[in-house]
């Protein structure tokens, strides 16, 4: 049985933005789509009496979120297996519980009453900093939105981690029969060693080795795998001279995604997102997904 993609709606603007992405998503992959609305209007409301036939205002306007949303995805895609749930509890939470059963998670990038001017709303980064499955943040620019600039990126970084975010970018360029663009962001030394200083032991050469040696062994590391399991896929090898974030954040106006990994280190319950993927997804110019691993 294929997991579902789950979507979080609130019946905002970015919300519905959120479902067109996913329904889209969804009939690439070939996967059900799920739309959930957490609401606590009970809480605040209470529940009706037995011989009332009045529905609270909370209630009703919950179910009308999803009933909305889901007649939209419909007609986005009537291919696409459509379900939609109200879950009594708050939104992070609701979407957290959904991850392990989920083939990604989807938020937009503000929800409903968020202070104007943000950046990003407070759920979309919560459950991006500590869900256990891939979650998709959608924002950017419309024709980024669209789908139709041809082009996933991948950030490929120090940590092994990154190879999770490699193989779920490849997985999304096969889907959408574009290419895949792996792009290393990296530093020169400041003071580069003279080459009569290159040490000659064995187990401190590595520390000796050139930038663009390193890069290279990086990307061969990393994209291995995915050249051997995806020899359809386009390929295409970026290494950029200057801090990670803003690589990324310049390479993500010609994507229609950008993939990140992200630690999640075992027993710590906070936020845990890098300074990269805490950058874009606030500023990023295309929906970014960031990728969890664990250790």
């Amino acid at each position: 049985m294929e997991l579902p993609l789950v979507v979080g709606v609130d019946g905002s603007e970015s919300s519905l933005l959120a479902v067109d992405w996913a329904a889209d998503e969804a009939a690439r992959h070939g996967l059900p789509l799920r739309l959930v609305h957490a609401s606590l209007w009970e809480r605040y409301e209470g529940g009706r009496p037995a011989f009332s036939s009045d529905r609270p205002a909370g209630e009703v306007m919950a179910q009308h979120i999803v009933a909305s949303c889901a007649e939209r995805a419909r007609l986005r895609d009537p291919e696409v297996k459509v379900s939609a749930d109200v879950v009594a509890a708050d939104a992070v939470s609701t979407l957290l519980q959904a991850g392990p059963e989920a083939f990604a998670l989807v938020t937009g990038a503000r929800g409903r009453g968020e202070v104007a001017g943000l950046l990003l709303g407070s759920v979309s980064l919560t459950v991006a900093a500590r869900a256990m499955c891939p979650v998709i943040v959608v924002r950017g620019e419309e024709r980024n939105l669209r789908g139709s600039l041809g082009r996933v990126v991948v950030g490929v970084g120090d940590a092994t981690g990154g190879t999770g975010a490699v193989r779920f970018a490849a997985r999304e360029a096969e889907a959408r029969a574009c290419g895949l663009t792996a792009v290393r962001a990296w530093r020169s030394p400041v003071h580069s060693p003279p080459a009569e200083s290159v040490p000659e032991d064995p187990r401190l050469a590595a520390d000796a080795v050139a930038p663009e040696e390193q890069v290279s062994a990086t990307f061969d590391d990393a994209l291995r795998e995915v050249v051997r399991e995806h020899p359809e896929i386009d390929v295409v090898r970026r290494a950029v001279e200057g801090p990670a974030h803003r690589v990324l954040l310049e390479a993500s106006a010609d994507a229609d995604l950008i993939v990140v990994g992200a630690l999640r280190r075992h027993g710590h319950f906070g936020l845990q997102l890098g300074s990269v993927a805490h950058a874009l997804l606030h500023h990023s110019a295309c929906p970014v997904a960031v990728v969890p691993h664990r250790v």
